[in-house]
């Protein structure tokens, strides 16, 4: 018997039914359009790497005007608060074990004499290490605001072998939430497309009429680009308003080629759709298939796109794993557009690597498909 020809019309005819079936189910609209809104403000404003309010307590065993200044610097720098002012080390330590500071300060007996003499005097600073990263950020601090003083006293500047003139490119005021916005994004949109497109099928499984569906004419094709081509305009909707998000209510500046953002997402709704469409298939019933979804997204692309953590940090072998999580690409590829606006020709590996995906998944996800239906 001859093969049936690939019919645009039934084509269309299956991606008018997709819709008015999303249309019609509240928990697809929801999760279409409601989750990405939810995740994007929850994260955008929960993730932060910036330190802003460090809690100090002081121990000033020489209680002097000199001493006084230097402390004065602190809660200046609006990075310190004074929350407390101890009489002992068995006091500054407390301080530190019951959460309520960051760091304790000691200066030793007579610092302002030592300073008119010229020497050195050593300032005491204790850190709660448990939190690396917030001890390292607030001595960093410390030893800035120790410089700028002891610069002060010595009435000139410190002079340096090396005179450093810093000028920091695409993110001058080193805002965390400038690169994590535009990560978050691709996170986000991993999960979603990967979600949505899981329960297409197992939901025809279920509900029985993925059966008279195989009754009909349908090429395999025809139904497997039927399923995807809404989603991938829900995606693309997704995206946009995401991107709308980021540059209006979190200030995040989108530097690059609008047209170049949409084809390079185009590309990664081809792949992530595909592989929900493939859990989909593998999955008949909706509470597995939405599980599974979750699991190869959601964890792979938080801990192993660098999103939040640096790739190049990692173990050698989980480097490995990462070139075959696609958000990895995305977003190194979309940080690129918003804060660099680099052409194409400089994120190529990564588009080369998202085409490949895209490419692949959709070719297994179909083989699969096809498989499932006969």
């Amino acid at each position: 018997m001859k093969p049936r020809a690939f019919s645009w019309i039934r084509l269309w005819a299956l991606v008018k039914k997709e819709f008015i079936h999303i249309l019609r189910d509240p928990r697809s609209l929801a999760m279409a359009f409601l989750m990405p809104l939810i995740l994007l403000i929850l994260f955008g404003y929960a993730i932060t790497m910036d330190i802003k309010t460090l809690n100090l307590a002081v121990y000033d065993q020489d209680r002097s005007a000199t001493s006084r200044l230097y402390l004065e610097g602190f809660p200046a720098s609006s990075y310190f608060t004074v929350v407390a002012e101890v009489d002992s080390y068995a006091a500054a330590r407390e301080e530190l074990d019951r959460g309520r500071a960051h760091l304790a300060l000691v200066i030793p007996r007579h610092f302002a004499r030592d300073l008119e003499q010229g020497h050195n005097p050593q300032v005491q600073i204790l850190a709660d290490g448990s939190d690396a990263n917030t001890a390292t950020i607030a001595l960093g601090y410390v030893e800035a605001i120790t410089n700028r003083f002891s610069s002060a006293q010595r009435g000139r500047a410190i002079e340096l072998a090396v005179d450093n003139r810093v000028r920091v490119w695409y993110n001058p005021e080193l805002k965390s939430r400038w690169f994590i916005i535009p990560g978050l994004i691709a996170v986000i949109m991993t999960v979603i497309t990967a979600l949505l497109t899981s329960l297409t099928v197992s939901r025809e499984w279920e509900s029985g009429t993925m059966e008279q569906l195989i009754a009909t004419p349908v090429q395999p094709l025809e139904l497997f680009l039927g399923k995807m081509a809404p989603y991938f305009v829900i995606g693309v909707a997704d995206v946009l308003f995401s991107v709308a998000m980021g540059v209006w209510v979190f200030g995040v500046p989108l530097r690059g080629s609008f047209l170049f953002l949409l084809g390079v997402t185009a590309m990664f709704l081809v792949g992530g759709l595909s592989l929900g469409i493939m859990v989909s298939t593998v999955a008949r019933s909706q509470l597995v298939a939405s599980q599974l979804a979750m699991v190869v997204t959601f964890l792979p692309a938080f801990l192993l796109s660098g999103f939040l953590y640096s790739i190049d940090n990692m173990p050698r072998f989980l480097q490995g794993v990462t070139h075959v999580v696609q958000a990895r690409y995305f977003v190194e590829v979309l940080k690129n557009i918003f804060l660099k606006a680099s052409p194409p020709s400089f994120v190529a590996y990564d588009l080369i690597f998202l085409a490949l995906f895209a490419v692949v998944v959709f070719a297994i996800a179909l083989g699969k498909f096809r498989k499932k239906l006969s």
